[in-house]
């Protein structure tokens, strides 16, 4: 299979947060784990609203040292900032690793979704990301994890029985693809260990067996 030219430079792009229902809070708890000076950046597709002004940066940045802003099409993303997907656009990852936004068709009743982002940016980045799937009540997110194993990425999920809500992490687990199942509050320092050490293999107590 052939990946982006990405994979020949650093080992890690990017970290994908996937989240709907309760997500504000599983990525309060995610975000603030992280310190500021994470070696890339963050890319999130939250459901939102779309029928008015979102408060999440506001929210999020209360919660991190890194630094929260709404994604804007053609930008590059940085290292240490998270990109939120806005209300009514998915955030997407073009070839060169610039970001653009979208309103194609929702997914799974969802824009902005999950699925394109992970896709996206699996094109985009090859095994240089890390794709994580928080608390959710659909299936967004399944068909993603897909693209991101086809490309030899990381896929962590967060443990249902620790989520608001099972949906989105029991339908990743369900495609037989996930790397790691966790319980929310081990994510942050899993995902420290992995950019720190270049390594996709996560201490052994933090994972549990798929089910």
């Amino acid at each position: 299979m052939q990946h982006s030219s990405q994979d020949s430079h650093d080992p890690w792009s990017a970290v994908l947060v996937a989240s709907s229902a309760g997500g504000i809070q599983g990525l309060r708890t995610l975000l603030g784990g992280l310190r500021g000076d994470l070696p890339v950046p963050v890319l999130v597709a939250q459901h939102l609203n779309r029928t008015r002004e979102t408060r999440i940066v506001h929210i999020l940045q209360r919660a991190t040292s890194l630094t929260v802003k709404l994604a804007q099409d053609s930008e590059s993303p940085q290292a240490g900032t998270v990109y939120v997907a806005p209300p009514d656009q998915h955030l997407c990852v073009r070839d060169d690793g610039t970001l653009f936004l979208t309103r194609e068709d929702r997914v799974n009743y969802a824009r902005p979704a999950a699925d394109p982002l992970f896709e996206s940016a699996a094109k985009a980045y090859g095994s240089g990301i890390i794709a994580c799937v928080l608390t959710g009540a659909d299936g967004d997110g399944a068909r993603g994890v897909e693209a991101v194993k086809d490309h030899d990425g990381t896929v962590i999920v967060q443990d249902p029985e620790t989520a608001e809500f099972h949906g989105m992490p029991k339908a990743a687990i369900g495609t037989g693809q996930v790397d790691h199942v966790l319980p929310l509050a081990a994510i942050a320092p899993t995902l420290t260990r992995l950019l720190r050490h270049h390594t996709d293999e996560p201490p052994a107590p933090d994972q549990r067996p798929q089910t």
